[in-house]
């Protein structure tokens, strides 16, 4: 397959280049790769070896990514590169986002043009596409080309995202960016240190560029056991939402042993609960259980109805009318209700 020039790089000095797609900012050797292990430098030109490079593509109900608030019952065109510019030692996809395990698995990818990604997606009747299941940064430049394509054909693009893209890259991918699911992991930056590889302050300032750019927003933290799961740690994540926008829907997960975690025990329903109350005790209109088979309705903040019932990742009943509560006439936050 062959390879693409990067975007968002410079050229230095004896043929190294500085990398400003995430906020790790790797300046990368000639013949080195960056932290992502997706981006290479050639002799003082940036490549990206994702370019693509397709090793999953699915039509997945968007409540999948999670998206509660945005197109309810609709689908997604779902496609991932392998990759991921964080280590996390919990991932849910470890198989697919970090380079070295999937290249033990001896994966295997598949050429498709953006092109045919718009086509797949309209054959499925989608009415958006996702970039997701590992890091939609570190295949940005196959993205943005897709991007620009499905907005042309009246489909909508979303970024399911660790949020550590930089602010140029944000702006880049602005104009064709629909919605993001931002992973909000911790709000400790030792957290994201020790078991991300990465760094707590961008992720925050990506969920508020991202907001002020009129991106819907939704965010998504995965409560890992006896890590993250202290009263203490999920107020000070409930509270910063808060701050950003009452109307951001949070989705509180369980973790499942998984990667190089998988000596703790699943996230006890208790502390998913707790976390529930905390984040409507912050103000936060909408608060879901997201993969725990209960807490996934929508309720109206104002006058506490049910108006979206879900069963798994599928709408089963829907009351919104004209983008408001039947019964108080308040609007409901979100995009295509």
């Amino acid at each position: 397959m062959a390879l693409k020039e990067a975007l968002l790089y410079k050229k230095l000095e004896d043929h190294n280049v500085s990398c400003f797609l995430c906020n790790h900012h790797c300046t990368i050797a000639d013949g080195k790769f960056g932290i992502c292990s997706v981006r290479e430098n050639r002799k003082g030109v940036l490549y990206t070896h994702t370019y693509g490079a397709l090793v999953s593509e699915n039509n997945d109900p968007i409540e999948k990514k999670p998206l509660y608030h945005f197109l309810p019952g609709s689908t997604s065109f779902s496609i991932a590169t392998v990759g991921c510019n964080f280590q996390c030692g919990f991932c849910q996809n470890w198989q697919i986002s970090q380079v070295k395990e999937a290249r033990k698995l001896r994966l295997r990818s598949q050429e498709v043009s953006p092109e045919e990604v718009v086509a797949g997606a309209k054959h499925a009747g989608s009415a958006s596409i996702s970039y997701t299941y590992t890091e939609p940064t570190i295949f940005f430049e196959y993205a943005y080309d897709i991007a620009q394509l499905a907005k042309k054909e009246g489909l909508y693009n979303v970024f399911v995202t660790n949020g550590f893209m930089t602010e140029e890259a944000i702006r880049m991918i602005q104009p064709y960016l629909d919605a993001a699911n931002i992973d909000l992991k911790s709000f400790s930056d030792d957290y994201y240190r020790k078991l991300c590889k990465a760094r707590l302050e961008p992720v925050l300032k990506s969920i508020e560029l991202m907001k002020n750019l009129n991106i819907w927003v939704e965010v998504t933290s995965l409560v890992v056991t006896g890590q993250n799961d202290s009263e203490e740690e999920l107020g000070k994540i409930a509270n910063f939402i808060a701050r950003v926008d009452k109307a951001m829907p949070w989705h509180i997960s369980r973790f499942y042993p998984q990667h190089e975690m998988s000596h703790l025990e699943a996230t006890p329903s208790k502390i998913l609960n707790r976390a529930y109350e905390i984040g409507k005790e912050a103000g936060l209109r909408y608060v879901y259980l997201g993969n725990v088979g209960a807490g996934n309705t929508t309720f109206c903040y104002h006058c506490n109805k049910a108006l979206i019932e879900r069963s798994g990742f599928s709408v089963r009943h829907y009351r919104i009318k004209d983008g408001k509560c039947p019964d108080c006439n308040s609007p409901i936050d979100g995009v295509g209700l």
